[in-house]
């Protein structure tokens, strides 16, 4: 009786090592796919990192331009023709922001965020949903033209007429068939037109459906007066021509900016300045290596810009000393200004002159 005890017991003692061999390898086995999920996780997430972009641009200081130098294919950027023009000195520089959009992985933006010296954003604040890059450009360069040509108007204003000139005609207007984009205005409503917004201050009062005569110039014809009944103004009770009308300078000369590889309307002051500098005896920028932004007017208004803390960065990197920042942007400007940088406040053409006129006599100038 004793031995067949013995046996069993052996047999339980075997069985019973089995079992736990058994638990043992379903242990491993579990940690082995702990293991394999984690290393499938770990690699998951290295491609999204390494390969998949992520909704944001990265933005940092882009290159200047001297707006009294030349451009990439060594013609002048200012280009006057027709007129004296006058000896300058120093540079007055443009400022430009890098805007890199595009296969921005999130090891890249993270890689570029601890750098210091990119900011990221998300692309909608940069591109409109559907947007592509080109349409973008495209955009872009417009700004630029539509700035270099408000430069001209602001800078020539202060020494010569301005003429005013239709610049967009209204499908289906009143004046669509009767004027042409660049007629120039001479009378609407038996009030003079001196500037652009005399056109729609001589409408005041008026009414739909109710008849002016305005009289205008069409290029190489002789001045003609037309009546025209007015429609209903889509923004106010006013009557509706159909046109909006633009300054321009009314010179017997040409002033050309020229540049390229650059978008955006904020190097209008920086345009209107060079314009002034080469056209006006003075000598702005004297000897000094000045750069500055902003938006301008026809009428010489310099309005806020983006980027104003990249900007003055590339602008110290390519040795500007002064940098003029518009009023708006001199808070932000004070924040990022790196050391030996100059910050000059203006809100006008008139004043960021004046500003120069006092920066090169050694007086005090306006700071931010």
């Amino acid at each position: 009786m004793t031995e067949p005890s013995e046996q069993t017991t052996a047999t339980r003692s075997r069985a019973g090592s089995a079992s736990d061999q058994d638990r043992s390898e379903r242990r491993l086995t579990r940690r082995g796919w702990t293991l394999l999920v984690s290393g499938a996780l770990f690699v998951a997430f290295a491609l999204v990192g390494f390969f998949i972009p992520v909704p944001y641009v990265a933005i940092s200081p882009g290159p200047t331009y001297d707006t009294l130098g030349k451009d990439a294919a060594g013609q002048p950027v200012i280009q006057v023709n027709g007129h004296e023009i006058f000896q300058t000195s120093g540079e007055l520089r443009m400022t430009t922001v890098s805007l890199r959009d595009g296969g921005i992985t999130l090891f890249n933006a993270l890689g570029l965020w601890a750098s210091g010296r990119y900011a990221l954003a998300p692309r909608e604040e940069y591109f409109k949903p559907g947007e592509t890059n080109e349409q973008v450009r495209q955009e872009n360069i417009q700004q630029l033209q539509d700035s270099q040509t408000a430069a001209q108007v602001a800078a020539l204003r202060r020494k010569f007429p301005v003429k005013v000139l239709a610049k967009t005609i209204v499908s289906g207007s009143p004046a669509d068939k009767v004027l042409a984009p660049g007629d120039r205005l001479l009378v609407v409503n038996g009030k003079t037109v001196a500037e652009a917004t005399d056109v729609r201050a001589a409408l005041n009062g008026t009414k739909p459906g109710q008849t002016v005569q305005i009289t205008f110039k069409s290029d190489g014809q002789a001045e003609r007066t037309v009546p025209l009944t007015l429609a209903q103004r889509p923004d106010g009770p006013e009557g509706f021509m159909g046109l909006t009308a633009v300054d321009r300078a009314d010179v017997p000369f040409d002033v050309k900016i020229s540049l390229q590889d650059v978008g955006g309307p904020s190097a209008g002051l920086m345009f209107a300045l060079a314009v002034v500098d080469k056209m006006e005896p003075g000598d702005l920028a004297g000897g000094r290596h000045i750069a500055g932004t902003g938006e301008i007017s026809e009428k010489g208004v310099v309005g806020a810009i983006g980027g104003i803390s990249f900007k003055v960065v590339g602008a110290r990197e390519a040795g500007a000393t002064d940098f003029l920042v518009p009023a708006h942007n001199c808070a932000e400007a004070k924040t990022a200004a790196p050391d030996g940088l100059n910050l000059i406040k203006v809100s006008t053409l008139d004043e960021a002159i004046a500003q120069l006129e006092n920066l090169k006599a050694g007086r005090p100038t306006a700071s931010c």
